[in-house]
């Protein structure tokens, strides 16, 4: 959430930096709701002092004999219109917030503006593998090795939906050990959340309330009221764990990474660049989040940045890294880069991990602070990253590892996981 400060103080800067992500916002609704706010808190602190000044002289004008009923009269009228007041200000301030709620973040002054045109690449890892044979895509590989079962997939959930069988399975539990050895090796928690969150956590990540509609809402026996919903990123629960709280700056930054399936409403379409796992329903992934002071933002982000590019090279993936547009970061997002797996088969950069920074953002909306040294209560900035998610990742591991026999040989990293076996 936009400070409302910064909007009053700096309302063309706002402007200016909201316009970049192509959002025309209505400032003027916002700014004139923050001054009814601020009148109706100014009138009501009038109103209070005078009945705190007529009620100091109720005694000497009883111990001189006089009538107080007036007073008393007078004091239920100004009670009457604090009531009032306080009434028409929780209304104000609730349509105040549900405004700034709708806003999305602002973004960090070196990014550019634009849409996905406008991203820059700025790294390069690897080659392009070559095959001196004709390849097959992973939809093949992966039903011809009975790595993956297709139809079956389908057949128990729908389009954009498949089975992990055998050997496919145990590679994907390969790829999330790997994962998690080496977050954990690099000193941050383990966390396994619950996959049904409740509406506070979607509110505190950013996705609501605008984007309640992209998630699984779920029934259950609380009724409508508990609106609940199944994550669709770990992130929704990780950055929440801290809500209301207010932590210390020696405790910070926390380090924390989950592991969970995540849950999509944007299933795929028939595309043949979203053939097979490349987008679905539900989907393994490997969040990590940082939760830092102010001053301790930017490192984090080059943190996270270097731990989901280390992870993609420890397999020996061809990618590369993106800087994204104004236009094209979330709209939680201050800043984000993407970490883009090269699918042979496609010809194309397929994205496994994103990592952004929230800034004071999502901490604004779900209310998490800390303490500095000195004793000042600050909110704290929030950042994401996938420490990787999976349905991309072994597509591009045995279109980019395959061999002309049809088998596929698996990373050095992950044979730990699956025995002496070098093959698919």
């Amino acid at each position: 959430m936009i400070d409302i400060a910064l909007i009053r103080n700096d309302t063309d800067g706002v402007k200016a930096a909201l316009k970049k992500r192509g959002c025309d916002a209505d400032l003027n609704g916002i700014l004139g709701l923050d001054a009814k706010r601020r009148d109706i808190i100014g009138r009501t602190e009038t109103l209070k002092a005078e009945k705190n000044k007529v009620s100091a002289d109720i005694p000497r004008l009883k111990k001189a004999g006089e009538n107080v009923e007036p007073i008393f009269k007078r004091m239920r009228e100004l009670g009457d219109q604090i009531s009032a007041n306080d009434e028409q200000l929780k209304t104000v301030e609730e349509q105040l917030r549900h405004e700034l709620l709708c806003l999305p973040n602002l973004p960090d002054p070196d990014v550019v503006a634009g849409d996905k045109e406008s991203n820059a690449v700025i790294k390069v890892w690897g080659k392009k593998p070559e095959f001196a044979f004709p390849i097959k895509n992973h939809v093949e590989l992966c039903e011809s090795l009975h790595l993956i079962d297709y139809e079956r997939g389908v057949k128990l959930a729908g389009n954009g939906s498949w089975l992990y069988t055998d050997r496919g399975a145990v590679i994907e539990w390969a790829l999330l050990n790997y994962f998690i050895k080496t977050h954990i090796k690099d000193g941050y928690t383990f966390i396994l959340p619950p996959h049904m969150l409740n509406y506070e956590c979607g509110l505190g990540a950013g996705q609501f309330p605008k984007f309640e509609d992209d998630v699984y809402r779920v029934e259950t026996a609380e009724g409508g009221a508990a609106r609940r919903f199944m994550l669709p990123t770990a992130e929704t629960a990780l950055v929440n764990i801290y809500r209301g709280e207010i932590l210390q700056e020696k405790d910070l930054p926390k380090k924390l990474f989950a592991y969970t399936p995540c849950y999509r409403k944007e299933a795929g379409s028939y595309r043949a660049e979203e053939r097979g796992m490349i987008r679905g329903h539900q989907f393994d992934k490997v969040e990590m989040v940082q939760v830092t002071t102010t001053d301790q933002s930017k490192a984090a982000f080059e943190e996270l940045v270097g731990k989901a590019c280390a992870l993609v090279e420890g397999l020996g993936l061809h990618y590369r890294l993106s800087k994204l547009a104004a236009g094209d970061c979330s709209a939680s997002m201050a800043r984000t880069y993407d970490i883009e797996v090269w699918i042979p088969s496609m010809g194309i950069y397929k994205e496994v991990s994103s990592v952004s920074n929230a800034n004071d953002y999502q901490a604004r909306r779900n209310m998490t602070r800390y303490r500095t040294a000195d004793g000042k209560i600050d909110y704290v900035h929030t950042l994401n990253g996938s420490g990787l998610a999976t349905s991309r990742i072994l597509p591009a591991i045995v279109e980019q590892y395959q061999n002309a026999d049809g088998s596929v040989t698996v990373p050095e990293v992950l044979r730990e996981f699956v025995g002496a076996s070098l093959l698919l």
